[in-house]
């Protein structure tokens, strides 16, 4: 019989395992797609300790099932993604990272050493449960397409159907031993634009021979500026932001090319699909009106992240008999975007954030900087509340 109490001496016997797991996860890391190591060493441990499992899914992915009593009854699918950032740490710890220029700044590491633990765990004491539990280490969260939609296509929601999953991500933001949840819509879809602004490039002391691709690239960003201020629902929040012009022109040479890269994000599919359709033709417009053309290119990046409500429910009253009802925290909505969205269209979900934070510690740095860290005892809370979690889900 589980017990919230056994759980945790459970956890506690392996933490000392579990903070070695996490070490060595963010001194070896590797960028999406190409996770051949880390993948590696996922299976090596899963082959140590006894559980079957399959590798190269989709790419770098690895899957597998903890079958307890009457395995049929449900299935429940815990999700952690292995891959790293291109970001050179700059932390004086004994783990930093060996590979310069990668690094575990998103803290898959830690989501990666929890699922470990947890399945560790539940398939040690899987005659103390019914249902079956489906293990899932996502390859290129961090990278489009992404490992999400790659895993979904090679079949791992399927034989057998997952009914609900789980996913767990660190959020510095929050106390170490805290946890925060959002019911319904959580994370924003993501898109990357990219705008191709040419004409007749020359000397920027005569204007009036040349087709001045700067002008029109400052009064197209303004333009499109009005799409989020006065086209979008107003109870749909938007974001359309650019971060990159490249305009390799010089004081008195205007270019005859200028690239503009940016993201639009939104939490609405019917509107996405609109507003991706009046950048274009916005876009296109103003740098006409300016004697150039504009090539506008959309990657669809993920969609927007909703959490189910009736496993967000269970997922949040099992956080707070598991931590105590003090310290599981309300979460806003986020417009920043994650792929784990992907499994959420196809399956019930719930993606749920644990605390990181030690302010005594210094702990405090943001997600994707080069001084990011966490409380390495977040990895026993992640690693109990994912176990007490997922049999509380297969309960009903």
């Amino acid at each position: 019989m589980f017990e919230i109490k056994k759980i945790k001496t459970n956890v506690a016997a392996i933490a000392g395992e579990l903070v070695d797991i996490r070490r060595h996860l963010h001194a070896h890391p590797e960028l999406s797609f190409e996770e051949e190591k880390t993948a590696a060493y996922i299976s090596e441990l899963l082959t140590s300790w006894g559980i079957e499992h399959q590798t190269n899914v989709a790419g770098h992915g690895i899957t597998g099932l903890i079958k307890g009593r009457n395995p049929e009854k449900k299935v429940v699918a815990l999700r952690a993604d292995i891959d790293a950032l291109p970001i050179a740490e700059e932390n004086k710890v004994p783990y930093k990272s060996l590979n310069y220029g990668v690094m575990h700044a998103c803290g898959h590491d830690v989501h990666t050493t929890c699922l470990l633990g947890a399945v560790k765990i539940l398939n040690e004491r899987k005659s103390d449960f019914e249902g079956t539990i489906k293990f899932i280490f996502q390859p290129a969260e961090e990278k489009l397409p992404g490992g999400a939609i790659k895993m979904i296509e090679a079949g791992v929601l399927e034989n057998p159907r997952v009914d609900a999953i789980l996913g767990q991500h660190v959020y510095p933001g929050l106390e170490v031993g805290k946890v925060g949840f959002c019911n319904g819509r959580y994370m924003a879809s993501g898109d990357e634009i990219n705008l191709f602004i040419r004409g007749k490039g020359g000397h920027a002391a005569m204007p009036n021979e040349i087709d001045d691709t700067v002008l029109a690239m400052a009064e197209i960003i303004v333009s499109l500026q009005s799409i989020v201020s006065r086209k979008s629902p107003p109870a749909t929040p938007s974001v359309l932001s650019f971060g990159k012009v490249t305009a390799a022109g010089a004081t008195n040479i205007i270019p005859s090319e200028v690239i503009v890269r940016g993201t639009f994000r939104t939490f609405d599919e019917t509107w996405r699909v609109k507003a991706h359709w009046l950048i274009k033709e916005t876009a296109v417009s103003v740098a006409r009106a300016h004697g150039c053309t504009c090539e506008v290119v959309i990657d669809s990046g993920y969609p927007f992240l909703e959490n189910n409500p009736e496993i967000t429910g269970i997922a949040r009253k099992a956080a707070e008999e598991y931590l105590g009802k003090e310290n599981v925290v309300n979460l806003d909505i986020r417009m920043t975007a994650e792929d784990f969205a992907h499994f959420a269209q196809q399956v019930p979900a719930c993606f749920y954030r644990l605390g990181t934070q030690n302010e005594a510690s210094d702990i405090t740095s943001g997600l994707h900087t080069p001084h990011f860290d966490v409380d390495e005892k977040s990895l026993e809370t992640g690693t109990g509340l994912l176990v007490w979690e997922s049999l509380q889900q297969l309960k009903l």
